[in-house]
């Protein structure tokens, strides 16, 4: 069916949809529904839509700007975990206990990881920590309104940007257009790396940002450098053919990354969070035929467990701010709103 004929079908469900969020969103508005502000500083980080805008990758960020000045507890939802409930996380958490996205905070970091679907309910956990965090940081946060964060950071992409796009099922927000009020920070990720100062601000004429709002533009970066929990090469090393394994949202960015540098790669493409089966493992040492698989550090926390250090790595990716100073710039900001 034709993508317009297809949104067009489910639009009236979008305003059916669009209708119950708006009126949720006009009860925690109007202290009908209670949110919850917690006393230790903190960030949330969430979207308007249903995945692929880099939330992990910032608070991997995070993590990095503010460990080793603040203890730190990262509250997560764990998605697709297989179980249930609160969690801490400690050093004999596996993947499928907490999530992939948590695992590999916890196996890159070693900070406190707490994972459950009721935000509030691992607040409460923490409260009773015996020494409490200087920070915490909520991932995922947006749509969990029973959590009012005091800094919320909404991440979108430059190529598919909130404000083109239309609530589900028509669409992929989550949450209308107007919510994006509820950010101090906008951050625009996966931006085009010679992104001018006149595209920048038609982008953000388009926000139409609040005069609290701060907006920031983000490229993403893959490392040269591939890594396991064991040792690490040079991607450039690899001179033969290579699995690429992806279980992401949009892994455009990473193919498109690895084509540009001409790396002979065969991919091998799975749903976001996708939890690997045993006849999955079976074709994918099938497909392998003795070369290396590399994948993402989201998915190599559910893929460790089947190959050996010697077969499987991930490529490391980070955030970079665009223009001169702006990460200095989102540093003070952010510490600002903290205080």
């Amino acid at each position: 069916m034709d993508m317009k004929l297809l949104q067009s079908v489910l639009f009236p469900f979008s305003l059916f949809y669009g209708t119950i969020i708006a009126l949720r969103n006009f009860m925690f508005d109007k202290g009908i529904l209670n949110s919850k502000i917690p006393k230790i500083p903190n960030v949330g980080v969430g979207n308007l839509s249903v995945g692929g805008t880099g939330k992990s990758v910032v608070i991997d960020y995070l993590i990095s700007i503010f460990k080793e000045q603040y203890s730190l507890a990262v509250i997560s939802r764990g998605y697709k975990r297989k179980t249930k409930g609160v969690i801490v996380a400690n050093s004999n958490s596996t993947v499928h206990e907490i999530g992939d996205e948590p695992y590999q905070f916890l196996s890159k970091h070693n900070v406190r990881i707490i994972v459950s679907e009721k935000r509030e309910r691992a607040l409460k956990v923490i409260s009773k920590f015996k020494k409490l965090p200087d920070i915490i940081l909520f991932d995922d946060i947006m749509q969990h309104r029973y959590i009012t964060p005091k800094c919320l950071i909404v991440t979108t992409t430059y190529s598919k940007p909130f404000f083109r796009d239309n609530l589900l099922p028509a669409g992929r927000l989550r949450e209308s257009p107007k919510q994006i009020k509820r950010a101090q920070i906008i951050l625009v990720n996966k931006c085009p790396n010679n992104l001018s100062m006149k595209d920048q601000t038609l982008f953000i004429n388009k926000i139409k940002p609040l005069a609290d709002n701060r907006v920031f533009f983000t490229t993403i970066a893959y490392e040269n450098n591939l890594k396991n929990n064991l040792k690490s090469i040079n991607l450039s090393s690899i001179k033969n053919s290579f699995l690429l394994i992806t279980g992401i949202a949009n892994p455009k960015y990473l193919v498109d990354f690895l084509n540009k540098n001409e790396f002979d790669f065969l991919h091998l493409k799975y749903s976001n969070h996708h939890n690997f089966k045993k006849n999955e493992i079976k074709e994918i040492k099938r497909e392998q035929k003795g070369r290396k698989i590399i994948t993402t550090e989201k998915d190599f926390g559910r893929l460790e467990s089947y190959f050996t250090s010697d077969e499987l790595f991930y490529i490391p990716i980070k955030l970079n701010f665009i223009g001169d100073g702006k990460e200095k710039q989102f540093k003070t900001y952010l510490e600002s709103l903290l205080i």
